[in-house]
């Protein structure tokens, strides 16, 4: 971590990172907060959220291909300055008192194009910032540090709205795009050039989806990924967890929903040094999934609120491992040519599997009641894990990160 944290150009582009993502987790909360203030209803809030996802499934891959066409730096530039422009109409809209629901639902969707031209692209300029051989720890830290941003964005917005509305979170994320934008254009100098890809679009995704479809570990990682997101959803239950089970009211919601991402940034370090060495990765990502069934079952089964908040500062421990070894694994054995494009698929499943995750786990919660639902999909998530630990896979003999 020394060597990597010694490379200022990797360092600056971290901290924007991180600075654009706390503005970008307070905007959010700041929408969910005054939809609902302005409709009361929770159905219109709900769009919120669906827009981002709808966003990253229609305009993935095409996003995918123009991040290997074009210079990352400039298109993250104007990715962020598109976002830039919707946080200060936002914000303009909100201070003036001339904000609707619909004005800030068809921000939101605005946002959401712009994030995902924004994720494929800053996930793959990764590395060309770092030498190969330090590219698994560069990853490895970025995944957890963004947690900075899940703990200290809502946090932040909540503190705003307060002290002078939304207006004041949409200036402020307006500023923290701005800083990101300065971060890119002092990258003058790149560790390794892009190779820039000129196939058409059609057959630039299609390049894209043979490359995965050839690369049974990519897929694989895609799939244990999708299993853990889907069957073992926790977050939707949470409110009624805390409310229903526990009784611990709104103070103890806060503190359940803030320690999954406690529990990431607890392990970050370790994080660094596992994927880093790249000593029997693969067992090391089984058995972080393995584990995060686990805990989604103490999580489903427990009654007593100290365990509850370990199990759930358990399962973004174990989250964390597991993001990062998968993360770490596609960009190593991608072509930085296509690295746009299949960072691009891979995020249709990682951002795409969470609100399944939701609806599903919801839904029979909802039938069931949720100590049910939650350990029938941990059982899930420890099945396909304990499949792949058992039998001869490339994920199971997957051992470097270098």
């Amino acid at each position: 971590m020394r060597e990597l944290l010694a490379q200022r150009t990797f360092v600056g582009y971290w901290a924007g990172v991180v600075f654009s993502e706390i503005g970008t987790r307070a905007t959010l909360a700041a929408n969910l907060y005054l939809v609902y203030r302005l409709t009361g209803s929770l159905a219109t809030t709900g769009l919120v959220g669906l827009v981002q996802g709808l966003a990253v499934v229609i305009l993935g891959p095409v996003a995918g291909v123009v991040a290997d066409r074009r210079d990352r730096r400039h298109l993250l530039q104007a990715a962020q300055g598109g976002a830039l422009v919707c946080a200060a109409a936002l914000a303009w809209l909100t201070l003036s008192g001339r904000v609707t629901a619909g004005w800030v639902v068809g921000l939101a969707c605005l946002t959401a194009v712009a994030s995902t031209f924004d994720t494929p692209t800053r996930n793959a300029l990764v590395a060309n910032l770092v030498p190969r051989d330090r590219l698994a720890a560069a990853v490895a830290l970025l995944n957890p540090s963004r947690e900075i941003a899940v703990l200290v964005g809502p946090g932040l917005a909540g503190l705003l709205i307060a002290w002078g509305g939304a207006g004041f979170v949409y200036t402020f994320d307006a500023c923290t795009y701005a800083a990101m934008i300065v971060v890119l254009a002092l990258l003058r100098r790149l560790v390794t050039e892009q190779v820039k890809a000129t196939a058409p679009l059609p057959k630039a995704i299609l390049d894209a989806v043979r490359f995965v479809a050839g690369r049974p570990l990519i897929w694989l990682l895609m799939s244990l990924d999708l299993t853990a997101m889907v069957f073992g959803a926790y977050r939707v239950l949470l409110p009624a967890l805390a409310t229903d089970v526990l009784a611990v009211g709104p103070a103890g919601y806060g503190l359940l929903a803030a320690a999954p991402s406690a529990g990431a940034l607890i392990v970050a370090y370790g994080v660094v040094r596992v994927v880093s060495r790249g000593r029997r990765l693969g067992l090391v990502l089984l058995t972080a999934t393995l584990s995060y069934g686990l805990v989604d079952i103490v999580l489903a089964q427990s009654r007593w609120f100290g365990l509850t908040v370990a199990a759930a500062v358990g399962l973004g421990m174990a989250d964390a491992m597991a993001t990062a070894i998968r993360h770490a694994a596609v960009q190593l054995v991608t072509p930085d040519e296509l690295r746009g494009r299949v960072n691009a698929l891979y995020l249709m499943t990682a951002k795409g599997g969470p609100p399944l995750g939701d609806a599903l786990i919801g839904g029979v919660a909802s039938l069931v009641g949720l100590t049910v639902a939650l350990t029938a999909g941990g059982c899930v998530t420890i099945a396909y894990a304990v499949g792949l630990l058992l039998r001869p896979n490339v994920v199971r003999e997957y051992a470097s990160a270098a």
